[in-house]
């Protein structure tokens, strides 16, 4: 018998609770959703199944990583393909995959600009990556960032993002942040122009007067899917570009087709980014991230030498290509317009039954939940959102607890997600508001 056969798992939820709790550091340990563990087995498009083998609706899709769906065969085919034929490659050598996937994501982009790839291993890096090349090319410092914003857990990445329990100490400086416009509770209220004014006026008072850029998630995701009102994006790059800085997309949630409307999140204000930030959705769930950038952009980096180990990996990259045809064919934007529509009307009819709701807001399957004690203050319920979440899970749901507050309930599934499933997401929300609320 082959060595690798005799390895065993160990499914128990005791078993592996014991295992975490022993050999993992508290730093892995933190993130967890539930009162009580839970191990996924395995999983299938839209669906997850337990170790005893109950079936959730994917609410969540594995944090935004999973696109076109658990296991999806077209996907899994491409990257085992690969893999059997070659697992990893070095950047230091040539391969066609990664040269593939990098022309097909530019043709997925505004035509007329010349954009150019740099694959890493994640999101994070990604945006360590696009923060060096916009303060390369500028020859400027200073960045901004909006608050509520999340980009990542590395030290760089946390430099920007405006949620005070994912920042650490020893972050590095040059951040400035500026009021997110959000529409529900932003500090200006509705509205755009107020919100832009604000960035004339830190990078006056908070900066230099010469900027890098600006870091904008399209639709903030961990912030509690706050969408980017009409005007925002383009009149925030037109500020930074006057002064001397670049206009930077995270697309690391909103892109791939999630929004419905548009394959990217920006091109919902017809804005051009100068660099846009990949990762989650582009692997379906294996390991990839990008930073895509006009060419001229990217062009000073090569002075110095800059290596992602996994980068540009061609397992990943196979995955890649596949999720791309996947969208194409299977018409998964299309299907996160319709669906999402509809799981919206749901969400905004149970706010009309549930007075804990204070708002509901998205996009596509980009959606989510507001929890108020009242919705006169709007002082958001971290409790309620809480038991909730908790009630979700007797009812088959998977989803994530989110925003500044804790207060928000996160839906970004599978973009196979389909109508019947919406009918059943809503009725389990229902059931779980209502027993969230009798308890």
């Amino acid at each position: 018998m082959d060595k690798l056969d005799a390895l065993e798992t160990d499914w128990s939820v005791k078993a592996t609770a014991k295992r975490r709790n022993q050999f993992y550091a508290a730093s892995q340990s933190k993130f967890v959703p539930f009162e009580e563990p839970m191990v996924f087995k395995r999983g299938s498009m839209q669906y997850l199944w337990d170790a005893d083998g109950n079936r959730f609706i994917d609410l969540l899709g594995m944090n935004v990583c999973v696109s076109v769906g658990h296991a999806h065969p077209k996907v899994v085919s491409a990257a085992m393909a690969q893999a059997q034929e070659l697992t990893h490659c070095t950047t230091m050598f040539y391969h066609p995959t990664p040269a593939h996937l990098a022309e097909e994501l530019a043709a997925t982009l505004p035509a007329g600009t010349e954009w150019v790839t740099h694959f890493t291993n994640s999101g994070a890096e990604a945006i360590d990556l696009a923060m060096a090349m916009a303060r390369t090319y500028t020859g400027n410092l200073d960045l901004l960032a909006l608050r509520t914003g999340y980009h990542g857990p590395t030290a760089a990445a946390q430099s920007i993002t405006g949620i005070a329990g994912w920042r650490h100490p020893g972050m590095p400086g040059n951040v400035a942040f500026v009021a997110e416009p959000n529409q529900y509770r932003g500090i200006f209220g509705e509205g755009t122009q107020p919100y832009l004014d604000e960035i004339d006026r830190t990078i006056a008072t908070s900066t230099t007067g010469n900027i890098a850029g600006i870091v904008v998630e399209s639709v903030q995701g961990y912030g509690g899917i706050i969408e980017m009102p009409p005007g925002y994006m383009s009149g925030a790059a037109e500020r930074v570009r006057a002064a001397g800085g670049l206009y930077i997309a995270d697309e690391v949630q909103s892109g791939f087709g999630r929004t419905g409307d548009h394959m990217w999140g920006f091109e919902a204000d017809g804005v051009v980014p100068d660099i846009i930030v990949m990762a989650k959705g582009i692997g379906n769930g294996f390991p990839l991230g990008a930073v895509v950038a006009r060419k001229h952009i990217a062009a000073p980096m090569a002075e110095r030498f800059l290596f992602h180990t996994y980068g540009a990996n061609p397992t990943s990259c196979a995955a890649g290509r596949a999720v791309l045809q996947v969208i194409k064919e299977e018409k998964t934007q299309e299907n996160a317009r319709v669906t999402g529509a509809a799981l919206l009307a749901k969400l905004k009819d149970l706010q009309t039954r549930h007075a804990a709701i204070g708002d509901v807001r998205g996009r596509g399957l980009m959606l989510a939940i507001e929890f108020v004690k009242d919705r006169d203050s709007k002082a958001p319920d971290r409790e309620t959102t809480s038991a909730v979440f908790e009630k979700c899970r007797e009812q088959g749901l998977i989803l994530s607890k989110s925003g500044p507050y804790q207060s928000c309930l996160r839906m970004v599934p599978p973009m196979c997600l389909s109508l019947e499933d919406v009918e059943k997401v809503a009725e389990g929300l229902d059931a779980a508001l209502s027993a969230a609320r009798s308890s």
